[in-house]
């Protein structure tokens, strides 16, 4: 095992204990004895199954066999989505024959950051997830269930699902993915059209064409943002069956897993030979594992938050040291767009997640001895693995190959693109952030330039048609955290910035919102905390400040006398006009309530800390 990964594991599992081993003890008692459904009169029972067939009534009556739940975030206005319309009939059919049962047991909200981009319904997105997460946890309060399977691909759904199904911890669970749209229009085309726009140069209509071209068909998007970096995510923390995450919807080998899952979690409950409840797999093994996995495949900046929240959820404490301390010694193993040519699919067949396992097992940097859904099958190792169909369509698995089909795509691990993951920490007198280094030039991860002080994406286009930027500058976005406006992403940036670095003038992004999993080539300092509505220092900064930004050193200043910059008054903006429109008043609670970015943004993180301080005292 690699020293500094230990260490930090080491570390997580020092500030967790308390907390971990409260949680430990909560899904322990909630175990109980025997099935769930046990302790409900007979009234609930009969509420809880009066749809079911008779068959059905009879063995949840009996107490003897499994009921499932299925949660699915199935709409079929998202592409990545739409392939689970038919998929709770596959769960159940599939289950029956097991000698289980299965209900359909709630849907949890769906939406698209890249249809909400832009438009005020993007300031619901991040918050969607603790709804989806209090959705599931709805959905599992019947008391029904066993076990479930959780239907969820993109970017605030697969966290919002984990964290509900960790509020079930003595429950197992397996996620269940559909798998990646085929390839379409190439990312490098895609993103000039893009620029092109941003410039002037083409119209809506040449854009909308080349935008189609991309995204053409049910499955996820195939570029490597939160979507595929959730389903890396779940594999490589044992949460999916050995390679599922990048199978095309519609193949038979799609349908066989997904029935695969099916039946497999059955052996997993307490009724089965194998209990494995997810409270106890999402260990501080697994949690090092997933973040050791992001930064190797360099997946998206949204888990920096997301892992945050989802380690809460089990107990476990991590923060933005852990991730910078990680990023220092693993390798970058992938090169998938945004930070590379290549999309999931071609990551896929040059040896996928099984390729990508057994070398960051060899070189150390993974936790081996975890527990997985794959269950009989051993620890971490057994997913150094690929699904096949035999000649009779049976489901069966081989090992994966010893090296990549395509070393510019998923390199060896002793020649990888970057000896770092391409995540840094950055700290100074505007706070703390995170800088994703792994699509930049690196001769371009230190700017230091003037600030242009922006409130709102917007504002950067109208100042460039004015003509209004200088040659270089910094961008400095304001007020777009979890509390000041649901911390939006902010793509609408990226084009025209990429358009000033492509005339070899240097510019960066600093800003204490969001730009995820689709964070490219120009150097964007993000998620800086505190926000500036909680009075983070990024609000005293004023335009033509000078700013300096240096990855290497992990710095973000404000290069302003030490006593200006101690008598500014941080800038107060007129926010109410993010408080109503497209559902926005619905989530004032939520903007109040929600923690820190690098606290996870968690709305109910205040209750957390009361709940778990209880729980810790009674334990």
């Amino acid at each position: 095992m690699n020293k500094q990964v230990k260490a930090v594991t080491e570390r997580i599992v020092g500030k967790s204990r308390a907390s971990r081993e409260a949680y430990l003890a909560h899904i322990e008692r909630a175990k109980g004895a025997g099935p769930s459904r046990s302790s409900l009169s007979c009234g609930n029972l009969a509420h809880g199954f009066a749809a079911c067939a008779p068959v059905e009534k009879k063995d949840l009556a009996g107490d003897v066999k499994s009921n499932i739940a299925i949660v699915s975030a199935y709409n079929d206005m998202l592409s990545a989505h739409q392939p689970y319309r038919d998929t709770p009939e596959q769960i159940k059919s599939a289950i029956l024959e097991a000698g289980g049962v299965a209900q359909f047991a709630g849907g949890v909200p769906a939406m698209c950051d890249g249809v909400t981009q832009g438009q005020p319904g993007m300031e619901l997105s991040l918050f969607s997830r603790d709804v989806i997460a209090m959705s599931t946890a709805i959905a599992l309060s019947h008391n029904m269930f066993d076990g479930g399977l959780c239907l969820g691909i993109c970017d605030k759904i697969v966290p919002g699902l984990l964290i509900g199904a960790l509020s079930f911890g003595h429950l197992p669970f397996i996620f269940v993915p559909s798998g990646p749209m085929k390839s379409g229009l190439t990312n490098d085309k895609k993103a000039k059209v893009r620029q092109q726009y941003a410039a002037g140069e083409i119209g809506r209509a040449e854009l909308l064409a080349s935008e189609s071209k991309a995204y053409h068909s049910p499955g996820t998007c195939t570029f490597y943002g939160t979507a595929n970096s959730n389903q890396m995510l779940m594999e490589i923390m044992g949460l999916h069956l050995p390679g599922a995450s990048f199978v095309n919807p519609g193949t038979d080998l799609r349908h066989a897993l997904t029935r695969e899952a099916s039946q497999q979690v059955l052996r997993l409950t307490a009724l089965g030979d194998d209990y494995r409840p997810i409270g106890r797999l999402m260990s501080e093994k697994t949690i090092v594992n997933g973040i050791v996995a992001l930064l190797a495949t360099g997946g998206s900046t949204n888990h920096t938050i997301h892992l945050v929240a989802i380690a809460r959820a089990a107990g476990i404490r991590i923060d933005w040291d852990d991730f910078s301390a990680l990023s220092d010694v693993v390798p970058l193993m992938t090169r998938i767009y945004p930070n590379g040519s290549a999309d999931v699919n071609h990551f896929h067949a040059a040896g996928g997640t099984g390729v990508l396992i057994r070398s960051l097992l060899e070189g150390g940097y993974l936790h081996e001895d975890v527990e997985t859904v794959f269950a009989g099958q051993g620890g971490l190792a057994a997913y150094c693995s690929e699904p096949v169909l035999r000649g009779n369509g049976e489901l069966t698995w081989r090992d994966s190959p010893e090296s990549s089909h395509d070393p510019a795509v998923l390199a060896p691990i002793d020649a990888p693109f970057a000896d770092n993951g391409g995540l840094k920490l950055l700290t100074g007198n505007l706070g703390r952030a995170v800088i994703k280094t792994s699509a930049v030039k690196p001769e371009l991860c230190t700017v230091t330039a003037p600030a242009v002080v922006l409130d709102h994406q917007d504002e950067l286009a109208e100042k460039y048609h004015a003509g209004e930027l200088p040659d270089d500058f910094i961008a400095v976005l304001r007020f777009q955290g979890p509390r000041a406006n649901g911390m939006p992403e902010l793509h609408k940036l990226t084009p025209l910035l990429g358009v000033f670095q492509d005339a070899g003038r240097k510019v960066a992004l600093v800003t204490d919102g969001r730009m995820s999993g689709a964070s490219g080539k120009v150097p964007a300092a993000i998620h800086v905390s505190p926000e500036c509505v909680d009075g983070g220092p990024l609000a005293k900064v004023r335009s033509g400040d000078m700013i300096a930004l240096d990855a290497g050193a992990g710095k973000l200043e404000a290069l302003v006398p030490q006593e200006e910059w101690e008598r500014r008054a941080p800038h107060t903006p007129d926010l109410h006009a993010n408080e109503s429109g497209m559902g926005r008043e619905l989530f004032g609670g939520l903007r109040t309530n929600a923690s820190s970015a690098e606290e996870g943004a968690v709305t109910f993180a205040h209750r957390l800390s009361m709940v778990e301080k209880m729980t810790m005292e009674t334990t």
